[in-house]
């Protein structure tokens, strides 16, 4: 029998409020990112490479609003 289990999802210290973005790491890598304010919907998957570049991203300021 082989059961799917939810993946630990996580969510930022800085969450206020219950409208927070959780992001769950998978083996292999890749990661699930999903809207806490509905859980229901499938979360939106990236693979290992393109959320190393988004979070490089992140950190050097390329989404800043300015």
């Amino acid at each position: 029998m082989n059961v799917e289990v939810d993946p630990p999802f996580r969510r930022s210290s800085f969450c206020g409020g219950g409208n927070c973005v959780e992001v769950a790491m998978l083996p292999g890598g890749d990661v699930d990112v999903r809207d806490s304010k509905n859980v229901a919907l499938a979360p939106h998957r990236f693979t290992a490479q393109e959320w190393s570049d988004f979070v490089l991203g992140v950190k050097a300021g390329e989404f800043d609003f300015r």
